[in-house]
């Protein structure tokens, strides 16, 4: 009788599929299998091999194996195994996802061949016009080994212009020198940075590679250079045929990062990022699977890619909401990274100004080493933080007289500045100072925000949009007036006050041309007077000399919101924001406008000292049992109807009531309808994680079974990081 394997599918099925191997296939958990399904072939992941096979079934054979190899070898079969159990999502999507889009298609798990070029000819057989077909044959020439055609548009010159030197006989296809850069073999000669005796002994604190499994959690101030306590660490562990992960949180932090580590690593550093194309994405798969000593900078979904010789891990700005993912998979980039860590047998790093609770709750209770870097790096001092009363005090785009004063004296001093504003576009609201009617977006319970640039009227929900209009759509009248503030807004109001001063916006709007970050980054590094004006993108690891004051538009926002993460998010934001000012020679100063000036979370703020806002926090979050001192889930669920989505949590209710377990709802969502589907929550709360997880994994089956209204749906979050 022939063998069974058990496969997994890129399915939301929370069941795996049972297949005949045929003679003479040897299989391996992890492996790619071609298989038929239904009336369809499908690509699937073996799970097991040698399973007992069902009585009283007849079971397909397996098609063939796309590889005689494992493509996700055994340290990530086993992440993405925990992963699948602890954030109760099915195994087979869990496992597809750290496969590259052209894999999951059932494309080889080859490189596409690329060819190499040498010169065989002179330019004096050109015309004397082509000037361009000129340069390309000198610098081809230069390159006695050959160049890929990759490198050829890389450096300027176009397919077209290799395509007629091939067809003159100037240039011949060459076999590629694999020892050249980029092809296994890497070379760096630049010394690792130069490190202050503060950076030195936090640097003396991380455990080596060589020490095993650890986690450290490196609290450095904004500007105290834990990038370069990063790139020592490399270059004094790394090994020369070891891999390491870099996480970031965001794809805008990557060409910053990137160059900085190229600077003392070469080729030896790869990218891995959502705007990567497919054939990018599997070539750097591929180089990781292979056990290419690459250093890997990503953002989240890098953390479950198939290295094979992981060495080290870092996950850079460890706090960041960024690292969750917030649909399908939701799984936490930071917590899988630990785990990875753990089952790899070697060190993670997680860096921060701001850690999160959950980290620094880890680090108080013994769990991770906590190493303290309080110093900025050179000459630079911490920026003086200063509140701002707004109380009364006329506003002009928001900005008041003072904090205009402020930016007037800095750019006449020639510095920069900063504006930080927590709203992208115009005008959070359209309103009519008649009839008080406000836009709100037809699909969400939500206001519209005006976009004055495009004239137009946007839900950063949904991605609705409507034009917009001078007067009123309900009454017709004139008085039909923004009001709030965006970026929008506020780049305006400084372009007028300060006609002489290019105003740089930042945003999610600003940014969407590829290579736009990098202009405005290249613009602001000039060191020119200037004013940033921008969102959160401004606060996250940038790096800019010259600015010497920040302005926080309007701080409360987060002082009374109904998410029991809010205080933490907001003192993070304007810590890490406020971080941008006096990084280089010049003092740096912070001014934040507030209605709440007396708050005692603002004050605290004023000290810069993240660790003693942390500890006000951790003490409020015990008092009201909320995580890291619980575990807490939400199912949440969607459908056409209110009632539809309550009746959902309503059965799944009855399930939970288990010892130690506390629930709380079922009650709409924060938006309740959002993109026309009606959301509610169902909250678990217990301070026994096990029991939790045991009771989800019970509960998932039992809904597996269910039949639910057509269009309705249910989903779990375990760890969730918004609440409403």
């Amino acid at each position: 009788m022939l063998p069974t394997a058990r496969i997994a599918l890129n399915r939301p099925l929370r069941r795996l599929f049972d297949y005949l191997v045929p003679e003479g296939l040897t299989l391996q958990p992890g492996q790619r299998v071609k298989i038929p399904f239904g009336r369809q072939q499908a690509i699937g992941l073996v799970v097991e091999t040698e399973v007992e096979p069902p009585q009283g079934i007849t079971l397909k054979p397996i098609h063939s194996a796309l590889e005689s190899w494992p493509a996700l070898p055994k340290e990530t079969f086993q992440l993405l195994s925990w992963a699948s159990d602890y954030y109760q999502h099915p195994l087979g999507e869990c496992l597809f996802t750290a496969l590259p889009p052209a894999l999951r298609r059932g494309r080889p798990a080859a490189e596409k061949s690329e060819d190499w070029w040498q010169a065989c000819g002179s330019g004096a057989a050109l015309p004397a016009n082509a000037y361009k077909q000129k340069n390309l044959l000198e610098w081809i020439a230069q390159h006695e080994q050959g160049v890929k055609s990759s490198a050829v548009t890389k450096a300027g010159f176009t397919r077209a212009q290799l395509k007629a030197l091939h067809q003159k006989e100037l240039i011949r296809i060459a076999e590629p020198d694999v020892s050249l850069p980029g092809h296994q073999t890497y070379t760096d000669t630049v010394a690792a940075p130069e490190l202050s005796p503060a950076q030195a002994e936090a640097m003396h604190q991380l455990p080596a590679p060589s020490d095993g499994f650890s986690a450290s959690l490196l609290y450095g101030i904004t500007g105290s250079g834990k990038t370069e306590i990063y790139l020592h660490y490399l270059k004094q562990h790394l090994t020369a045929k070891g891999q390491a992960l870099v996480l970031v949180p965001e794809i805008n932090l990557t060409p910053q990062t990137v160059a900085r580590f190229k600077r003392y690593f070469g080729e030896r550093i790869l990218v891995w990022h959502s705007a990567l194309n497919d054939s990018e994405r599997l070539n750097a798969w591929l180089k990781i699977r292979n056990g290419e000593p690459v250093i890997l900078i990503g953002t989240r979904s890098a953390v479950l890619l198939p290295f094979t010789s992981l060495e080290t891990l870092i996950v850079d700005e460890e706090h960041d909401n960024s690292y969750k993912q917030g649909e399908g998979f939701r799984y936490s980039g930071r917590d899988v990274a630990v785990y990875r860590a753990h089952l790899n047998q070697c060190p993670v790093i997680l860096g921060s100004a701001t850690p999160s609770l959950e980290s620094y709750h880890n680090a108080l209770a013994g769990k991770y080493r906590l190493i303290k870097l309080e110093e900025r790096a050179g000459n630079a001092r911490p920026p003086a933080i200063s509140l701002l009363d707004i109380r009364s005090r006329p506003l002009e785009g928001g900005l008041s007289r003072p904090a205009l004063k402020a930016l007037r004296q800095t750019l006449d001093s020639g510095n920069q500045a900063l504006v930080f504003v927590n709203r992208r576009g115009y005008a959070p609201v359209m309103m009519c100072f008649d009839c008080g009617h406000m836009v709100e977006c037809p699909r969400c319970d939500t206001r519209l925000t005006y976009h004055r640039r495009d004239r137009a009227m946007r839900c950063h929900h949904c991605d609705f949009q409507a034009p917009a209009t001078d007067t009123c759509p309900k009454c017709k009248s004139d008085a039909f007036k923004p009001v709030g503030q965006g970026t929008e807004r506020t780049e305006d109001i400084l372009a007028a006050a300060f006609p002489d001063t290019p105003v740089v916006r930042v945003d999610r709007d600003s940014t969407q041309r590829k290579g736009s970050i990098q202009n405005i980054l290249e613009q602001v590094n000039t060191g020119k007077p200037c004013i940033l004006v921008g969102t959160q993108m401004l606060a996250k690891g940038h790096d800019f000399p010259n600015v010497t004051l920040v302005v926080v538009i309007n701080a409360d926002g987060g002082l009374f919101s109904v998410d029991f993460r809010a205080p933490e998010q907001l003192v993070q934001t304007l810590l890490q924001v406020s971080g941008r000012a006096g990084r280089g020679t010049k003092a740096g100063n912070v001014v934040v406008q507030t209605c709440h000036s007396d708050h005692p979370l603002l004050r605290t703020l004023c000290n810069g000292r993240y660790l003693d806002m942390a500890d006000q926090l951790l003490e409020e979050r015990e008092s009201g049992q909320f995580p890291p001192f619980r575990a807490m889930a939400i199912f949440r669920a969607e459908a056409d109807t209110m009632e539809q989505s309550l009746q959902i949590l309503d059965s799944i209710k009855p399930l939970t009531h288990v010892p130690g377990i506390e629930t709380w709802g079922p009650l709409p969502a924060l938006i309740a309808r959002r993109a026309d589907r009606h959301r509610a929550q169902l909250v678990l709360n217990t301070d026994n994680r096990r029991r939790l997880n045991r009771l989800l994994t019970s509960i998932c089956q039992t809904l597996e079974q269910k039949r639910f209204p057509k269009g309705a749906k249910w989903m779990i979050d375990v760890d969730p990081q918004e609440t409403g």
